[in-house]
């Protein structure tokens, strides 16, 4: 009976793929790969599906499975494939990466609330003390920084049960997008708004001027790899997904099916009320801002289709940028909420404690209170920094956009590389052979070996795509680099320090002895 109960309490095939799906598909992702490259995001979103999302996830499982009696997370895997001093600097990226993330929504938070507001995105018009909009919108995205901390140390129970309705909504955004967009293309007898009047070359080439070459082309691998990010959690549903070495395959490899259907139905419907030219190529639209003016042009499009007058039609697009906007500000509050301590509680209850200089790693009524404020201070300085460096907002959001992009995919670098490790001393049987999916070395070493060159060069031509598109790029280029080396200096300089004054200290008492 207590079998039968515990079994019952497990993931079946169509919660696993549910659970998944909810961790890693992200709504935003189909306006933004629309935006830059149209039809053409497609293709590299199903390559990305087979030589990204399905192998990592597995090594993911794999990690999970092993080692789930180690609460430490990514750290542990790490930790116990490689080394503390890999893990301590991979897991500090994998932080650092929150950090550069908590930038770029601080900044631009403020365009789902202008839509909620006023039904469009009205924050180019913004302006304090006369300074331009996007000085304005770094001091308000410095000030809601000062918020959240000080919020966040206190409890935020009541605001994270507010912003889950955001989430909800976000979801629901999704079938609006897919029915809205088969409504459109029905009331106008079959004909898409982006016509196809060559399959290969829609498929191939982008309407976007800015992604012409095969460099800046390339560079969109960021984006598709990005879309699937969020599967470190998947390590953690091994265990709990019933008669798990067939299940979870299964669940994983249709999730990634289901996943990747979506994104290319969600990019293709984009186009079926969204003409890139007349809408799109618009000075104003921005990577920030592109899901609410697509989607206000549904609701726009809708109006028309259904014989409605051109005053109805707008109000028709103002109300749904306004659910957009709305739904999206909720669940990136919530979500900033969150991030604001999760990631650097798990950085610091993982790491040694004698890593942190002075009371940075204490942990006050649950919350590393102490570390929160020092994070705070880094991030208004980085807000303000790229906010004050003299751009234009299109510029600004691509680069705040870009630099995610990268600080968030370079932590699938150090966990991959950390696999052929792993897999090494598991064959050895040192480590659990619970879930099995790469049955030898060289297997778990190919995939390696292709993730980390797909990353990898996905991360390099992102880099350096704005140098080589104007000499003023430069600059772009030298941002997007300094975060993840600056952080990573940062958290090699930390362990190299601890290991100086304790490891080594102990290693000598231990010789002495």
């Amino acid at each position: 009976m207590a079998g039968n109960t515990n079994n019952a309490k497990k993931l079946t095939l169509v919660p696993l793929v549910l659970m998944i799906f909810t961790s890693v598909f992200g709504f935003a992702n189909m306006p933004r790969a629309f935006f830059l490259m149209g039809y053409a995001a497609i293709p590299w979103y199903i390559l990305s599906a087979i030589l990204f999302f399905i192998p990592y996830a597995f090594m993911m499982a794999e990690y999970g499975s092993a080692f789930k009696k180690e609460s430490g997370g990514m750290y542990s895997w790490m930790e116990k494939s490689v080394g503390p001093k890999y893990a301590f600097v991979g897991t500090f990226m994998w932080y650092a990466s929150y950090i550069i993330w908590m930038v770029n929504v601080a900044s631009t938070l403020w365009i789902p609330l202008s839509n909620a507001i006023v039904g469009y995105d009205a924050t180019a018009t913004w302006s304090l003390f006369g300074l331009s909009s996007v000085k304005t919108l770094g001091i308000i995205g410095a000030l809601w920084i000062i918020l959240v901390t000080y919020v966040s140390t206190k409890g935020i129970e009541k605001i994270t049960k507010v912003t889950s309705v955001g989430g909800t909504a976000v979801a629901l955004l999704n079938l609006v997008l897919l029915i809205g967009g088969v409504a459109v293309v029905a009331m106008n007898k079959g004909e898409f708004a982006e016509p196809i009047h060559n399959v290969a070359k829609a498929f191939t080439n982008s309407p976007n001027p800015g992604y012409q070459t095969p460099v800046t082309v390339l560079s969109f691998l960021t984006f598709a790899i990005f879309a699937f990010g969020g599967l470190e959690v998947l390590g953690g549903l091994v265990d709990q997904t019933e008669n798990a070495e067939k299940t979870f395959p299964k669940g994983l490899t249709l999730a990634a099916i289901v996943i990747s259907v979506g994104y290319a139905l969600g990019i293709f419907a984009c186009g079926m009320f969204t003409n890139w030219s007349d809408i799109l190529s618009a000075n104003d639209v921005n990577m920030a801002n592109v899901a609410y003016v697509l989607m206000q042009n549904l609701g726009y499009q809708l109006g028309v289709a259904f014989g409605a007058s051109e005053a109805t039609s707008l109000v028709m697009g103002a109300w749904v940028a306004r659910f957009v906007g709305l739904s999206m500000f909720l669940a990136l509050s919530g979500a900033f909420f969150t991030l604001t301590y999760s990631p650097l509680k798990t950085l610091i209850e993982g790491a040694p404690k004698e890593v942190w200089p002075g009371k940075l790693g204490e942990i006050k009524n649950g919350m590393p209170i102490n570390a929160m404020k020092v994070q705070a201070i880094i991030v208004i300085i980085m807000i303000l920094i790229v906010s004050f460096g003299g751009k234009s907002a299109e510029k600004f959001f691509a680069l705040l956009v870009l630099m995610t992009n990268v600080a968030m995919t370079i932590p699938y670098l150090f966990l991959s590389s950390a696999f052929p490790a792993f897999k090494k001393k598991q064959l050895e049987g040192k480590v659990d052979k619970a879930f099995v999916v790469y049955k030898s070395f060289g297997m778990a070493l190919t995939f390696a070996v292709i993730i980390g060159i797909l990353v990898g060069f996905a991360n390099v031509f992102t880099i350096i795509q704005p140098t080589l598109s104007s000499p003023s790029g430069l600059k772009d280029t030298l941002t997007m680099i300094a975060g993840p080396v600056l952080f990573g200096l940062i958290g090699f300089g930390l362990y190299y320090f601890y290991e100086k004054k304790h490891v080594n200290k102990d290693n000598n008492n231990k010789k002495a002895s």
